[in-house]
């Protein structure tokens, strides 16, 4: 376990979900001799579309319970059910209403355990929050040497967290603590064996974010009445007509991304929106707001020899569109676009100039193998243009950015189109 700074003192509170990698947390902490205290916090009670039973909160409970005085430190309890539904399930509903996907378990971090919970943790007398993230963290000078907190990827490729946390801000950061992020899940497994923890063998949680697995369309259904919309399907052939105006569509994988002039990238990241005119009806569905690009379940929908998969919504016309085919083209997309005012840049030092173009690695969902991109700082945000085509760009997900040499995270941002 590595810990940067100083710490004799300072309280930490550990956020203690009943998993194994929150309690693996806690016990290095408690073994290293620092002042630790367990926190639990109950985010969610509605169980309107939820995959799991009634208690399943409790049982987390009891489990974190047991694991606190295993390990011989103080357990606390928290209800931030008020607050998750305003900043993060509120988010949501708006975001699908929109037709947009959202990620629910990003707001949680930066709005929920590093704002929220940090400050409650705070009240009860604690200096920094620790959690069970699979990322690592250390501290730099910056330019006017003041302390710069950095993020960068966990030492387990296979669990990797670090995307989760791309929205926080350095004066979170500073507060915060991932004693596992230099160790593999193997290893955390093994820790919890041996010291006899309750949660060394509790399954990894699923879902949402203390919500869990969910059937959507019924959670959803919750603010977002159901609609009875087309299916339509496009053919593989339609975007030959389409890549003097989209060049960004079925791009071939070998293209010189670097030959791509700066007033071409806006032409790149243009997302192409259909009209029924442009394929066929094969089917009808309960509602545009409750899909998301790339999604294969759901449709019921035979007749293919290949699974068909959701290239497009549209909220306005409720119309859903699709393609046959994992390699289909209208799911493959040379760059994406994050408006100005919803890009966010952890190294705030490092932003990029109107103008300037640098080369990162990119992910643009959760355990998504990094991927090489050039990034332009245009006028009204930041394009992302891909070495090689990407499947299934959704509006509302986050891009993120590392830098190369260190896996570093530096930055994110909203993909709006």
């Amino acid at each position: 376990m590595e810990i940067n700074g100083n710490l004799k003192g300072k309280k930490i509170a550990v956020g203690l979900s009943g998993g194994v990698d929150s309690s693996v947390a806690a016990l290095l902490l408690a073994r290293a001799g620092y002042d630790v205290f367990a926190l639990f916090m109950q985010n969610w009670h509605d169980v309107t579309g939820t995959l799991h039973g009634e208690c399943e909160w409790e049982e987390d409970r009891k489990v974190a319970e047991m694991v606190a005085r295993r390990i011989g430190i103080p357990f606390e309890f928290i209800d931030l059910s008020d607050t998750y539904r305003h900043r993060v399930v509120d988010y949501m509903f708006s975001e699908y209403s929109k037709g947009r996907t959202p990620n629910p378990d990003v707001l949680c971090n930066s709005e929920i355990k590093f704002d929220a919970f940090l400050k409650a943790a705070r009240d009860l007398g604690a200096d920094y929050v620790a959690t069970g993230h699979y990322c690592r963290k250390d501290v730099t000078a910056g330019p006017d040497g003041q302390p710069v907190y950095r993020i960068l990827a966990g030492a387990d490729g296979n669990k990797d967290q670090s995307y989760f946390l791309c929205q926080l801000t350095q004066e979170q950061l500073s507060a915060a603590l991932f004693p596992i992020g230099d160790i593999v899940k193997p290893e955390v497994r093994r820790l919890a064996r041996e010291a006899g923890l309750p949660s060394a063998e509790k399954k990894d949680s699923q879902g949402i974010c203390f919500v869990g697995k969910v059937d959507l369309p019924v959670f959803l259904q919750q603010k977002l009445a159901s609609r009875e919309g087309n299916v339509v399907e496009i053919s593989r052939d339609f975007y030959d007509r389409l890549t003097e105006q989209y060049p960004g569509y079925g791009t071939a994988a070998d293209m010189d991304i670097a030959a791509v002039r700066p007033e071409e990238v806006k032409a790149f990241a243009r997302a192409y929106h259909y009209r029924e005119s442009d394929g066929k009806k094969i089917g009808t569905h309960i509602g545009a707001q409750y899909y998301t690009i790339g999604q294969r379940k759901g449709l019921n929908i035979g007749g293919h020899r290949e699974p068909i998969f959701i290239l497009d919504t549209s909220i306005a016309t409720n119309t859903i569109y699709v393609g046959e085919g994992h390699e289909h083209p209208g799911l493959m997309r040379r760059a994406l676009k994050v408006n100005a005012d919803e890009v966010h840049w952890i190294r705030r030092d490092l932003r990029m100039a109107p103008g300037e173009v640098r080369r990162y690695l990119v992910r643009i969902r959760y355990r998504q193998p990094l991927q090489q991109a050039a990034l332009h700082c245009l006028d009204d945000g930041i394009y992302i243009v891909f070495d090689h085509p990407q499947r299934g760009i959704t509006p509302g997900q986050f891009a993120v950015w590392y830098a190369p040499e260190d896996m570093e995270m530096l930055g994110s941002g909203v993909i709006s189109e």
